[in-house]
């Protein structure tokens, strides 16, 4: 018996068939016996894959869906890369997952990875020939850029699994935030991304490969593909194969919740994604190609390689109702693919629009500035202690002063009453308290920088909604955004404009006192850090505007934005940027330490900030009213998730602090000095999460004397005096 009944799922795009099917079946099954695919044996003696098997499992059927336009030898190809990762996943599965043998599984991968060389070592088992012969056959056709890509992709799905044989080991069950960020790395898709590239002939161009409609559009294709392939599979992979990688499992444990309830939650968050994926294609990538200037022939290959991810979606479902491979008697016996029409994509156009309507109504359906009062704190699991800077007091008077210099106490064209801030809201703040106690070991100078930077960005996210926001002007918040790179040069001899407003003469200030003596490579760096934080807010503005509560993957990645991540990030490697090589940080380790801590957080300020920004703000960019309209459940049941999040990031990091870090500073090349500055840096994120926690029980900001002093909340489409959010600048502003 299926585990539960398949939900009704969310198909926009019709699928469609390739014509040249028969070929490559006939190809594929030619090339896996070529590759020694059909002959490789399991550890007790069967076999991974048989002929019968292979075409019961039908991978030429999967890819003529996923790729209906290419011509023959195109399809020849991509059909053998799919056969080449099915059954590297199969193979590694019976050699290593079962016997959960780590060592074995990690020699086996670092070997593989030779294989993606122009002079690659003989192949010693089908998996390494088969990648040698695909990437002789691609690379030549294809751009080093979108070889660098293609490597990354690759070397993620092969080496992340050992993050899925680790938790097999440790009977571990990821949480939500992991998993989907996880699952990106080992599931394939964003490979599948890049095939697609290949396939349509049109790569994306480099200017814009990195930037965030396009990193959106794979993230949220990787994420529907991934999602539809654990609805489907989750029969094979969890009850009889003992894995515990399925988006429907990590729902049912984390929720506490039956199976058929888990399964149809995670259709509701794939269909959310490809809402997402729509509105993205829509709306930003054509204003992405029109301000990057992008050539009329590169801008077709962008609109092709959109069309080429529809069609992956639309195909990539038709084949998961009909391959052997997975649950779907349900589907199966009722689709047209079963002839190979390939229709069901608009024979489900029922489903499909009423999916569509409910999750369109529930993103745009928020109603600003609701009295909800304030929403008692839950319990916050926080199990760092807080330690103090003792340069606080030092730092407090003269980031006071600072603030007042600067022109923040001062009035704001267009702002009822004069100024945003007064001396007694500023003090009530107390940036240095918070500066004092996420970074409590840092020099008197470091402490004070901190409490400025604090200051800054905290200012600088009210000015955006004050200034722009009431105004209805996102073009003017856009040219702030520009403008403000032109107050943190990269060259040191490079002249600075003067300052306008206080937000630029504050920046001005804060960039020659932190970058002054960097080298140009990373002043190049920390501008992009600023500029991450601040484009993010333009997210936030155009999502107010249009009332749109955010997709809830899409607010998590985009809160680390708004909280200025990649700006902490940079200032608390400062010390050690030469010591630790770069790369180590984009380690599977290295990134989910860093994310935990993120959200950890993003989530302490969005449950302190809960009032202030919902009643008075008018605000939706907040974890706890993105779970209250993703789950249509009310604030307190909410919260309450919305802490659970939080403890299981805790935990997480803990996790990771506590074991993967040492493991993987003991089997890397690195010095002593660079696991030291590693490890102080997993110390240093302990003191960032309870310094947070103790500055938002501390200051005046949230607090309901203070919200209600000089504030009337209006039921009308405006934006008040508050801020946009209480984006943090990356644990540095709240």
């Amino acid at each position: 018996m299926q585990a539960f009944t398949l939900p009704d799922f969310y198909l926009p795009y019709p699928a469609r068939l390739n014509p040249h099917l028969e070929r490559s079946r006939t190809h594929s099954t030619e090339w896996a016996r070529q590759m020694g695919m059909l002959d490789a044996a399991t550890p007790t003696g069967g076999l991974v894959w048989d002929e019968p098997a292979l075409a019961r499992m039908d991978y030429g059927l999967m890819c003529a869906y996923t790729h209906p336009d290419c011509d023959g030898p195109t399809l020849d190809l991509i059909t053998d890369w799919y056969v080449w990762v099915f059954f590297f996943d199969d193979h590694f599965l019976e050699l290593f997952k079962y016997s959960r043998d780590m060592a074995g599984a990690k020699a086996h991968l670092d070997r593989l990875e030779l294989f993606m060389s122009d002079d690659p070592p003989a192949p010693e088992n089908p998996a390494e020939a088969g990648l040698k012969d695909l990437w002789a056959r691609t690379t030549p056709a294809m751009s080093r850029d979108w070889r660098r890509r293609f490597v990354t992709s690759t070397h993620n799905l092969m080496v992340e699994s050992m993050w899925e044989l680790e938790n097999i080991d440790r009977g571990r069950i990821a949480n939500p935030i992991e998993y989907v960020q996880m699952r990106r790395r080992v599931g394939g898709a964003p490979w599948s991304a890049n095939l697609v590239e290949y396939a349509v002939g049109a790569e994306i161009p480099d200017a814009i490969a990195a930037t965030r409609p396009m990193e959106v559009l794979r993230d949220t294709f990787s994420d529907s593909v991934h999602l539809r392939n654990d609805l489907f599979s989750y029969q094979r992979e969890v009850r009889e194969e003992g894995e515990n990688s399925n988006a429907v499992l990590v729902f049912e444990k984390f929720f506490d919740c039956p199976t058929q309830e888990a399964a149809d939650l995670v259709n509701d968050l794939m269909t959310s994604r490809l809402q997402q994926f729509e509105t993205t294609a829509l709306v930003e990538v054509p204003q992405l190609l029109a301000d990057h200037g992008i050539a009329v022939d590169q801008q077709v290959g962008v609109g092709a390689y959109v069309k080429g991810l529809q069609d992956w979606q639309a195909g990539g479902h038709e084949w998961h109702a009909t391959s052997s491979r997975y649950m779907n008697q349900a589907t199966a016996s009722d689709s047209d693919s079963a002839l190979g029409l390939g229709l069901s994509g608009l024979g489900m156009s029922a489903a499909t629009i009423r999916l569509g309507l409910r999750g369109r109504l529930r993103e745009r359906a928020y109603q600003p500035y609701k009295p909800v009062g304030h929403l008692p704190l839950p319990d916050i699991y926080q199990p760092f202690p807080v330690r103090v800077s003792e340069h606080e007091a030092q730092a407090r008077g003269g980031s006071l002063e600072w603030s007042r210099l600067m022109g923040f106490l001062d009035s704001v064209p267009g702002i009822q009453g004069g100024s945003m801030w007064d001396m007694s809201r500023l003090a009530g703040y107390d940036f240095a308290h918070c500066a004092a106690r996420i970074h409590p070991d840092s020099s008197a100078r470091d402490v004070r920088l901190n409490a400025d930077w604090l200051t800054w960005g905290t200012y600088a996210d009210d000015y955006f909604p004050y200034v722009f926001g009431a105004s209805r002007d996102l073009l003017a918040a856009r040219l702030q955004h520009e403008r403000l790179a032109l107050f943190m040069p990269v060259q040191a001899d490079q002249p600075m404009p003067e300052p306008l407003n206080p937000v630029e003469r504050g920046l001005a200030d804060l960039w020659v006192r932190t970058a002054g003596p960097m080298a140009a490579q990373l002043r190049g760096v920390f501008q992009d850090a600023v500029l991450d934080m601040t484009e993010s807010w333009l997210w936030e503005l155009a999502n107010q505007l249009g009332n749109r509560v955010p997709d809830p993957i899409d607010y998590v990645e985009m809160r680390r934005r708004t909280f200025g991540s990649a700006l902490t990030q940079f200032l608390s490697r400062l010390s050690y940027l030469e010591i630790v090589p770069a790369e180590i940080f984009q380690h599977r380790v290295l990134h989910e330490m860093d994310t935990a801590a993120e959200d950890v957080g993003c989530f302490t300020n969005d449950l302190f900030s809960y009032q202030k920004e919902v009643e008075f703000d008018g605000e939706m960019h907040n974890i706890v009213v993105v779970v209250e309209n993703f789950l249509n459940v009310d604030r307190v049941i909410a919260r309450d998730i919305v802490a659970r999040l939080l403890e299981s990031r805790v935990r997480q990091f803990e996790q990771i602090a506590e074991t993967d870090l040492p493991a993987l500073l003991a089997d890397s090349q690195l010095d002593e000095a660079a696991r030291a500055a590693l490890t102080k840096h997993a110390e240093d994120l302990k003191d960032w999460m309870s310094g947070i926690l103790a500055w938002h029980q501390h200051t005046s900001r949230y607090g309901e004397k203070e919200l209600r002093r000089g504030r009337v909340p209006s039921l009308a489409f405006s934006f008040l005096p508050s801020g946009i959010g209480t984006s943090a600048f990356g644990a540095l502003t709240f």
